[in-house]
């Protein structure tokens, strides 16, 4: 399937996002530090500190990746499921996860009896019943998903009444020109990544590909709104180039 292919329908979608991160799992956490200057740590910690997780909370932290947002909210006392439809990906968060245990273990003052779950499932029909969650995460999740009005429906109908969105990802910029430069950047670092490690320019070129066709942050934060959301913020990141979307499900 054509990268062009790829966005013809949520079918389609869902088939290429499956298909491209089996493919990169192994090299994900490097190209989100590439892609993001170095900053993507540093804008998770501060995604997790914004969400301000208390212990015994029930989180869930949706496309979860190698699960470093997900192990972040264990960290602070939270029960966190991570949910990704790869099935790689998932295998790698358990391995970081049971690092993380060992090293919990080797410093006792700093051990916790809670321990992050990891499972497969897809953002748009999640399951899990409804108001299950206090608070739900999402990492560069929901510019990937196949039918974003849809996830979003279902993030709201897992969440606790007053439970908390918190979403990172690249935003669309608003301004032509800045849009462009912003782009054709991506584009190029995404195609030359691509040929280096898979000999496949179209694999970094999706990341431009799907901004593109990608709401931005004021279109995301109108559809929460839309979905019941209320308290809705946008906390730009590198000059806006980043987002992070915070917002409350009604009570």
């Amino acid at each position: 399937m054509s990268l062009d292919d790829a966005f013809a329908s949520p079918q389609s979608k869902r088939q290429y996002v499956r298909r491209l991160f089996a493919t990169i799992a192994d090299r994900y956490d490097l190209i989100t530090r590439v892609l993001s200057y170095g900053q993507d740590a540093r804008w998770k910690a501060k995604l997790v500190a914004i969400a301000d997780v208390r212990a015994g909370e029930r989180a869930l932290d949706l496309a979860c990746g190698t699960g470093d947002i997900a192990l972040a909210m264990t960290a602070r006392g939270a029960r966190t499921i991570g949910l990704d439809i790869t099935h790689r990906m998932l295998q790698l968060a358990r391995l970081r996860a049971g690092f993380a245990r060992a090293t919990s273990r080797a410093d006792s003052a700093t051990a916790s009896s809670s321990q992050a779950q990891f499972v497969g499932g897809d953002m748009t029909s999640l399951p899990f019943r409804s108001d299950a969650f206090d608070l739900v995460t999402t990492g560069y999740g929901l510019r990937n998903v196949p039918d974003l009005d849809a996830a979003i429906a279902e993030i709201a109908r897992v969440l606790k009444p007053r439970g908390r969105l918190l979403s990172l990802d690249f935003n669309k910029p608003e301004s032509a020109v800045i849009r462009t430069a912003y782009l054709a950047y991506l584009t190029a670092v995404g195609s030359t990544l691509g040929w280096i490690l898979h000999r496949d320019p179209d694999t970094y070129r999706y990341i431009p590909a799907s901004i593109r066709r990608y709401p931005g942050a004021r279109g995301v934060a109108d559809k929460m709104v839309a979905r019941g959301f209320t308290n809705v913020r946008i906390v730009p990141l590198l000059f806006g180039l980043m987002t992070l979307h915070l917002a409350e499900r009604s009570s």
